[in-house]
């Protein structure tokens, strides 16, 4: 469970700490950045563009995406504090620069968004540092998805496919979780997961079933803060519901042997019914159906052995009520 901070974090360093220490109180795996190099990521007309709105954090587009941008010293004390937590921590690389800054950091793992799909030098230069790559796939085609992983499988074996729909938040009918089910037959060695934009918890639980195993979450501390991420982002209780229930799908599912299991046994005794004497009767009696009622509980013959008990002969007497039993017949 991945708790996808982004810049939910405002360019905070402090805030940014809370917020690695309340996802790991939740109980999620890792804590995720977003990296950029903007000068080189952006052309010179989008980086200077203006963008002035209730979100911004700078008068220009660049502006706003340097206030929430993160250096050496953040990442290196926040690094630091993940270690501290027992979570892991890596980040979105979206650029060549950010992702040698990464390696520099020292991440264990390494996030390709959705519209990286097609960027195959990124995708193959990161594949080249040998670590865990978890590819986004919002907005693809399958032969989108299988060019990326031509471009990444000849140098790293070690990705994480997830099912991504790019819309932020992402209604319930474009989440096609069923696509998970077509990634894991195309792809049966790898791991596959759901990058879920959407406003609630129980897709994920859907996804699961299906066969997900990797999930990242947008996280917040407050759905009602600025910024364009905070409205479809989980809040701290929902991202705890989200990884107890995540939990409890794992052993929910079972091993798929249909068997008694322990919690059963105590309901089903007391709901179920056995074959009873339906009056007193004397040792000697041949049985007959008249003779013999089915009531509850459960603790003695099972309705479906009626058929064996009537006609035989009591060896003992037996009281109305009391349980009838074969070593009680000849």
């Amino acid at each position: 469970m991945i708790a996808e901070i982004g810049h939910n974090h405002q360019g905070s360093l402090e805030k940014c700490k809370e917020m690695f220490r309340v996802a790991a109180g939740c109980g999620v795996n890792a804590v995720k950045l977003q990296k950029r190099d903007n000068r080189s990521l952006y052309t010179k007309a989008m980086y200077d563009q203006p963008y002035e709105n209730e979100n911004s954090f700078g008068d220009t587009y660049g502006a706003h995406r340097e206030a929430l941008e993160f250096g050496e010293a953040e990442y290196i004390e926040l690094k630091a504090l993940a270690q501290e937590l027992e979570v892991d921590m890596f980040a979105t690389a979206w650029d060549i620069p950010s992702a040698d800054f990464l390696e520099k950091i020292g991440v264990p793992a390494y996030k390709m968004a959705s519209g990286d799909l097609k960027s195959t030098p990124l995708l193959r230069h990161v594949a080249r540092f040998g670590k865990p790559m978890i590819l986004s796939t919002g907005g693809a085609t399958m032969d989108d998805i299988r060019r990326a992983t031509d471009a990444i499988l000849p140098i790293n074996s070690k990705l994480c496919i997830l099912q991504c729909t790019a819309a932020y938040p992402v209604e319930a009918e474009e989440m096609n979780l069923q696509v998970i089910t077509t990634l894991r037959r195309e792809y049966p060695e790898l791991v596959i997961g759901l990058s879920d934009h959407q406003d609630g918890i129980a897709m994920a639980i859907f996804a699961y079933a299906l066969g997900a195993r990797v999930f990242e979450k947008h996280f917040t501390l407050h759905r009602s803060a600025k910024g364009t991420d905070h409205a479809f982002s989980l809040e701290p209780g929902g991202m705890q519901r989200l990884v107890r229930d995540l939990k409890r799908a794992h052993v929910a599912l079972g091993d798929g042997v249909k068997r008694p299991l322990p919690g059963e046994i105590k309901p089903l005794m007391k709901m179920g019914k056995k074959i009873v004497a339906a009056k007193s009767l004397a040792s000697g009696h041949r049985l007959s159906e008249r003779d013999l009622a089915v009531k509850s509980p459960g603790d003695g013959l099972p309705p479906f052995e009626l058929e064996n008990v009537i006609g035989r002969v009591l060896a003992k007497s037996v009281e109305e009520d009391e349980a009838i039993h074969f070593e009680f017949l000849c």
